[in-house]
């Protein structure tokens, strides 16, 4: 089934009979007193726009990393254009905020050259982000002073006061999320736990020979979870990205593989993944300050 695209806002506000903007970039949806027309439950949208849903609760559970995490506590989910997204009949889905924004809005601020800087968006639903009391409190008051700005008449002004408050509500989120990963860190810890077993494994069987380097994606496909939100989550907690890691276990495997005077240092690299070993010797230079060579001398 094709999706159906949505190039601006207003044509998705006039499919799901919802009212028409305020704004012809910025829609703000307060599902508790309009509710969407879902007779499309089920298609697959693509928004060619940014969208941010603010749940003050939700029911049921979502995969969260490797294991089911419930969303009582509510939170937010983040939708970057040409994503896809599927049109849900359970009304709970429909409860609390939508903000719609289009990348027009931001196109002569410093924002919108700075907004892919904000990870979340390249998250999956579900690393949504989880909210306590107090949180909550803020995001409602910034959701709201956006709809009070919305239904002032447009001037101006309206678009650097819209514009300064959705960056004001990406700045909170990204505060938000950086204390989750702390306070969440066992579900974390965890995770950086099963990634150092998976490259322990995919080292000590060779399969670096058939299958190369072991990337990103490998790792949080594993992990089953997006690239991004693993790779700052890891920096959150170890300051170090998901590539820095890889290379930290690469670095500690091949000092294993060198310590046999009998396995030539080309060979290594072939073990390892690496197509040239050229480009072992660089990295291992780099993360260890000795070529290959001069360690194995230095044993």
């Amino acid at each position: 089934m094709q999706p159906i695209i949505f190039d601006n806002i207003s044509a998705l506000m006039q499919r799901l009979h919802l009212p028409k903007p305020l704004h012809p970039l910025v829609a703000l949806v307060h599902y508790d007193e309009t509710k969407p027309d879902v007779s499309d439950a089920g298609s697959q949208y693509l928004l060619h726009f940014y969208k941010i849903a603010f749940k003050s609760k939700f029911n049921g559970q979502a995969k969260y990393g490797p294991g089911s995490y419930d969303f009582q506590e509510g939170g937010i989910a983040f939708v970057a254009p040409n994503q896809l997204v599927e049109l849900s009949a359970d009304p709970e889905e429909h409860e609390g905020y939508a903000l719609y924004f289009h990348p027009d809005l931001l196109f002569r601020y410093t924002l919108g050259k700075r907004i892919h800087q904000y990870g979340f968006f390249s998250y999956s639903v579900s690393e949504a982000l989880f909210l306590s009391e107090k949180e909550k409190e803020i995001i409602s008051a910034l959701f709201e002073s956006i709809r009070t700005e919305l239904e002032n008449n447009i001037d101006r002004f309206s678009q650097d006061v819209l514009v300064s408050q959705i960056e004001l509500l990406l700045n909170h989120c990204n505060r938000f999320y950086n204390r989750q990963f702390l306070t969440r860190n066992v579900v974390h810890h965890d995770l950086i736990d099963q990634m150092n077993l998976y490259l322990k494994d995919r080292f000590a069987n060779q399969q670096a020979l058939i299958s190369g380097l072991p990337t990103t994606r490998e790792i949080a496909a594993h992990l089953k979870v997006s690239q991004r939100y693993l790779s700052d989550m890891l920096r959150s907690l170890t300051g170090k990205t998901t590539q820095e890691h890889i290379h930290l276990r690469l670095v500690e495997k091949a000092k294993e593989l060198l310590t046999n005077h009998s396995t030539a240092t080309a060979q290594v690299a072939y073990q390892l993944g690496f197509e040239h070993p050229q480009s072992f010797n660089k990295l291992f230079k780099q993360k260890t300050g000795l070529s290959p060579a001069a360690f194995r001398q230095g044993l």
